[in-house]
């Protein structure tokens, strides 16, 4: 694990945070349970408060687009060291409508959730974009991703991009090459992974080193 990274990351983003996605400004989002609550599943002894350690277990991370939504599942371990798991790019080809676009997004992050079964899940939130139809499509293809989510009791986190770049690389700027790089070095096993999914393994990462449990 590459404590500088670690240390910078939590110098820059003390005051801030991860924050549990809310649905509007009501509370958590409807649906969504975390896993210690449900019976039987994802249920895991790491969402346990321990004092405000680094959590434990996996978590998947997400990507949101339409045509190219990055999954990918990393798991912190007791010593704080990370490991790849899984990852996918949900590829969806021109030809497709948006609502079959939407229906594969759901169902591969179901198939993904159920496969690794995480403790949790971090999304990254959609940047501000000035094009109303562009903006539409990125929350379509989040909100897709989060019923999946929801659907199966995780708890659900949300990053900015910034936050998930200072993370991986202490830089909210950095480019994509730049984050594929700093997840393959943080993570073992993970290697370069394609752009998208080093952008959900960054934030699964962001997460990780953010929430305490």
């Amino acid at each position: 694990m590459n404590r500088s990274a670690r240390s910078l990351w939590t110098k820059k983003i003390s005051e801030g945070g991860a924050d549990k996605l809310q649905l509007g400004s009501t509370g958590p989002l409807k649906g969504a349970k975390s896993a210690q609550h449900l019976g039987g599943g994802h249920k895991s002894p790491h969402m346990h408060k321990w004092g405000g350690e680094q959590i434990c277990g996996k978590v998947l991370g997400i990507d949101p687009s339409l045509r190219g939504t990055g999954l990918a599942v990393i798991e912190s371990g007791p010593d704080g060291s990370l490991r790849y798991i899984d990852s996918i790019t949900v590829r969806n080809t021109p030809k497709m409508t948006m609502p079959q676009c939407l229906a594969r997004i759901f169902l591969e992050t179901q198939l993904m959730i159920r496969r690794h079964k995480p403790i949790c899940a971090a999304i990254e939130q959609c940047v501000y974009v000035q094009n109303f139809k562009t903006a539409l499509i990125l929350g379509s293809s989040r909100g897709a991703a989060i019923a999946a989510l929801a659907g199966e009791g995780l708890e659900v986190f949300d990053y900015p991009p910034l936050r998930i770049k200072q993370a991986v690389i202490g830089y909210g700027r950095a480019s994509k090459e730049q984050v594929a790089k700093s997840v393959a070095a943080l993570v073992g096993n993970a290697g370069i992974l394609p752009s998208d999914e080093a952008d959900a393994a960054g934030a699964a990462i962001a997460h990780i080193f953010t929430h305490k449990s």
